[in-house]
């Protein structure tokens, strides 16, 4: 029971990071514009993500656009979106095979070997999964604080770190912790023991019997 509690624990942290990984990938605010020293902008607030850019204005109007063209990107940001999609691919896949390997399903409910490997696996891929979104905001993260703090960079230019940023890390630390989890659940190897050892008496008691 209590490895299949943490199985449990395991795949609800790694479904609430996957959620949180493809908020963080649709999320505009991967960076926003800053208003450290001189750069004083109350008019408007400029956000970008990985697929549009917005401008929101005092008002409370916002307008958005999609990038133009794929091949004009930066390759942070094309390097960002592979590695966010991958990880939220692998995650799906791993919760996937998760419901088939934890204890409370029903699937290979007869082979516990098996489901104990297929959990292991599920596990694995999680946090593989939750790397790969962890790299991702990690790298696009370092850029901006890298033009933050290049001092050939325009005050009007300077970004901070947006809102999907920390959504990313937090979900992608849920998606390992979950998959860590899972990793955690080990076959019980007494109770093969435990069944062979009645044989054994039984075939002694049946032996004598004949005598």
């Amino acid at each position: 029971m209590a490895n299949a509690g943490i199985q449990l624990l395991g795949f609800t942290l790694a479904f609430v990071g996957f959620i949180g990984s493809i908020a963080s990938t649709i999320m505009v605010e991967w960076k926003a514009s800053s208003y450290a020293g001189d750069n004083i902008i109350t008019a408007q607030a400029l956000y970008e993500g990985l697929w549009k850019t917005c401008a929101s204005q005092s008002t409370g109007q916002v307008q958005c656009k999609v990038y133009d063209s794929i091949l004009q990107l930066p390759a942070i940001v094309l390097g960002t979106r592979g590695l966010m999609l991958a990880a939220i691919f692998l995650c799906l896949i791993a919760l996937l095979v998760a419901m088939v390997g934890m204890k409370c399903t029903k699937c290979l409910a007869e082979q516990p070997e098996q489901k104990a490997k297929v959990a292991l696996t599920s596990g694995i891929v999680l946090i593989i999964a939750g790397l790969l979104a962890l790299v991702g905001t990690s790298w696009y993260g370092h850029r901006i604080a890298q033009d933050f703090y290049n001092p050939f960079t325009p005050t009007n230019s300077r970004y901070e770190f947006g809102s999907a940023l920390y959504v990313g890390w937090g979900a992608a630390i849920l998606i390992i912790i979950g998959g860590g989890f899972l990793c955690c659940n080990c076959p019980k190897q007494d109770s093969g023991k435990a069944a062979r050892y009645p044989r054994t008496n039984a075939a002694s008691n049946s032996g004598k019997d004949y005598v």
